[in-house]
């Protein structure tokens, strides 16, 4: 069914929530504190809210338009028509506002702004709480209160959230294209509900062992192929998926669950559609005026202007909004680095450089740290996760030192070494031994997300099965290890929707996962060796608990490169259950391998690949006595005969 059928607006005269007396309702210190760029909470004042003039009910609107020579209301409610409901200008800001009685919930309507380019365009609204279904553009009137929350307990956890020892196994989720309903039309997409969603989601992640969801394309936005990179609405949970109501239902339903969630968050740009920000006033108002700071090239798009409070408060406000209002958990900031770096995806001629003569862009940088240290002040226990793909230093460190202020940063440094590494036929890996070990060169330099998104499924780059080399049987196999080395590897644990199962073919956003694969045991063995692997991460310590340090990592051999077999220990803060890794990336059988350990113990094997779960041949055992004896720098050794591709992970 479609979201469209199921969110219908409210009919005429039904009772408005949250009534406010207009006497303005937008004051001289709200535009004060607006024009400093400090109202973190003035998507309460514009916008579209219900309110009471004089002993009548109504909506509210207000809009920041100061270059506009006029602005006047059109909707459903008055036949779009120009001249019906004209607004009033607040001077200092050039806020425009209307209060127009008996308006109902529901009601769509945009601003039709008379701009400093002597044209009307019909805007939507930059603070609205809702759209329409696409292809519609319009605003709807819709409210953020009255949902009745559940997640008390989550929520009084959360405060006190040490993300740096926590556990953090994230499934990335496209909503649009997990699930479908089946569906025939391009009227009727069979987009879920977020109602509908939340139960499966939430079953489905339980099962897989995943503790966080990250979620892409939740902002409004009008293009499906965007992703939800390209928002138009960003205060409005996109109308795919149903009413601000139905995304309170989905985070709450998932709290209760235990399960976290986090948002894909995209202040780096924005898109040139008609009806959204770009040129908003008739001038360059959300965007910097001169077109070398103010356009991306490579993507077409517009580029948020940070020396302008007003631009700054409304994203630092918006990030806030999810946080609070929605009691989102994290945000994952897009493009990092195309923020940072004036001379980002630019030509020489294409930018202009700061004071100083160089490529940081330092309102941008002003602006991160701002945003951490509000979000970090107003909303503790969440986190905001920087992709940010350059060595640029200190994403994630202290505000006082200098950095940033992120609590996360992406590793796309592992991934790209990890995926090429993963690619080669195995008999050129050996000549690639360090991709493998380079990162941990670095591996504490920031706080990390190992990651491998939706990016590294698309656009002709083959899925994670696909990239794998060898028959079939030696990709699935290939896949599996590559799990196990990427979960004993410090840093938090991202995958993207899919290739928990081996899906084969690339992501689409135009259909959803292909969950026929499970028809095959190959695909339900790499989905239960992931789920495996996951639950083993989240139960044991040594795994996530000393992310941060040295202490919690160590190599039993990272120079085995002629047998490409990789082996290292994980150390839990209180040395009980250690962890053991053991790695062969090749499709060489080593009946008679022997790997080093620090104690005269017994080793306990957790999991393998050759387990019969997974589609092995069975472990004849599992837990192996240690011998005196000099081994990879060890003290003492153990024997384990490791299959073609083998993983091996044991606890002591």
């Amino acid at each position: 069914m479609a979201t469209a059928k199921k969110n219908k607006p409210a009919p005429r005269g039904k009772k408005t929530p949250a009534v406010q007396t207009v006497s303005p309702f937008v004051t001289e210190f709200d535009q004060y504190l607006f024009g400093q760029g400090v109202h973190y909470e003035i998507y309460r004042k514009l916008g579209a809210h219900p309110a009471e003039k004089d002993g009548e009910s109504g909506i509210y609107f207000a809009v920041w338009a100061p270059g506009a020579g006029s602005v006047s209301l059109v909707g459903d409610f008055n036949n779009w028509d120009q001249k019906a409901n004209p607004m009033t200008r607040l001077e200092p800001l050039g806020i425009w506002e209307l209060f127009v009685p008996g308006l109902a919930m529901g009601s769509l309507y945009k601003y039709a702004v008379y701009g400093s380019d002597k044209r009307t365009v019909l805007k939507c609204d930059p603070f609205g709480y809702s759209s329409e279904l696409r292809p519609g553009t319009a605003s709807k009137v819709a409210t953020i209160d009255g949902f009745k929350w559940s997640d008390k307990l989550w929520m009084d956890k959360r405060v006190s959230f040490d993300f740096k020892h926590s556990a953090m196994s994230i499934y990335e989720l496209h909503p649009g294209s997990w699930k479908k309903h089946p569906t025939e039309t391009e009227d009727d997409p069979g987009y879920y509900n977020f109602r509908e969603l939340a139960p499966v989601l939430a079953d489905y992640l339980q099962s897989m062992g995943y503790n966080y969801v990250e979620l892409m394309g939740v902002a409004e936005h009008p293009f499906d192929g965007s992703w939800g990179y390209q928002v138009t609405g960003y205060y409005a949970p996109t109308s795919r998926h149903g009413t601000p109501a139905d995304f309170m239902y989905f985070v709450n339903y998932l709290h209760r669950k235990k399960i976290g969630v986090i948002l894909d968050w995209v202040p780096a740009h924005f898109p040139r559609d008609a009806h959204g920000l770009a040129n908003f006033d008739g001038g360059t108002l959300y965007e910097y005026a001169d077109p070398r700071k103010g356009e991306h090239p490579d993507w077409g798009t517009k580029v948020f202007d940070f020396e302008r409070n007003e631009v700054k408060n409304f994203l630092l406000a918006n990030a806030l909004y999810w946080l609070k209002e929605y009691h989102v958990d994290g945000l994952r900031i897009d493009a990092v680095a195309s923020m940072l770096y004036l001379d980002y995806g630019r030509q020489d001629g294409q930018w202009v450089a700061n004071k100083y003569g160089d490529n940081k862009n330092l309102e941008a940088i002003e602006f991160f740290r701002h945003l951490n240290s509000i979000v970090h002040a107003r909303v503790p226990g969440t986190v905001v996760i920087a992709e940010e793909s350059t060595a640029w230093p200190k994403v994630t460190g202290s505000l006082n030192d200098g950095g940033l202020g992120f609590d996360l940063k992406w590793n796309m440094g592992w991934m790209n070494d990890f995926l090429e590494y993963m690619k080669l036929d195995p008999l050129f890996r050996k000549f690639n031994h360090n991709k493998m070990t380079f990162s941990m060169a670095y591996a504490y330099s920031e706080n990390y997300v190992l990651v491998l998104s939706h990016d590294e499924v698309v656009h002709l780059k083959c899925s994670m099965l696909e990239k794998m080399p060898g028959y079939e049987i030696d990709k699935f196999r290939n896949l599996m290890a590559a799990y196990a080395f990427m979960t004993g590897h410090p840093g938090k644990k991202l995958l993207f929707m899919g290739q928990e199962f081996a899906q084969r073919r690339e992501w689409s956003e135009a259909r959803e996962l292909d969950w026929f694969c499970l028809e095959d045991e190959k695909h339900r063995n790499v989905q239960a060796f992931v789920a495996a692997l996951n639950k083993m991460y989240l139960k044991y310590p040594a795994l996530y608990a000393r992310d941060d340090t040295w202490d919690g990592f160590q190599w039993i051999n990272a120079n085995d490169g002629d047998r490409s077999i990789f082996s290292y220990m994980r150390l839990s803060p209180t040395g009980r259950n250690n962890m053991l890794f053991v790695v062969n990336f090749t499709p060489i059988d080593r009946p008679d391998y022997r790997v080093g350990v620090p104690k005269k113990k017994k080793y306990k094997l957790l999991l393998s690949t050759k387990m019969e779960e997974f589609g092995g041949t069975g472990e004849s055992e599992t837990t192996f006595q240690s011998v005196k004896g000099e081994c990879d720098g060890q003290p003492f050794s153990i024997s384990y005969p490791l299959p073609p591709y083998g993983a091996a992970i044991f606890t002591f």
